[in-house]
């Protein structure tokens, strides 16, 4: 079992930046491997980054490539989402998911484990 919290959501001018937290609890870290969601007002949750357990691999949607960077710091149990470049369609609540599997993922499904999500809202 593991916890998760997500930190420093907010409100941002369309072009600024935030750097989204994730702290987790329970088992230990480095077993899982981790990604970040984002559900949008009116949308489903989708992917936006993965991360492997030693975070040597990376995967992001296309649309954040370039702006977005997932990384992590097992010593102190946290995954971060640094957010580049903002734009209005990025408005979303962000969610850090863990999984127990084989391999990355981008699918929901694969990940047991949730946060309760941290509000990202940029305007233009």
């Amino acid at each position: 079992q593991v916890q998760l919290l997500e930190s420093g959501g907010g409100l941002v001018q369309a072009g600024g930046s935030l750097r989204l937290s994730c702290a987790a609890s329970g088992r230990t870290f480095s077993s899982y491997r981790m990604g970040w969601f984002r559900q949008a007002p009116g949308k489903e949750r989708a992917f936006v980054a993965s991360i492997s357990r030693s975070g040597g691999s990376t995967y992001y949607l296309d649309s954040v490539k370039g702006r977005f960077t997932i990384s992590r710091d097992n010593g102190k149990n946290t995954v971060f989402l640094q957010m580049n470049s903002l734009k209005p369609e990025d408005t979303a609540v962000y969610y850090c998911a863990a999984r127990v599997g084989l391999a990355v993922s981008r699918l929901q499904a694969d990940y047991q484990y949730w946060g309760q999500g941290t509000q990202v809202t940029v305007s233009s």
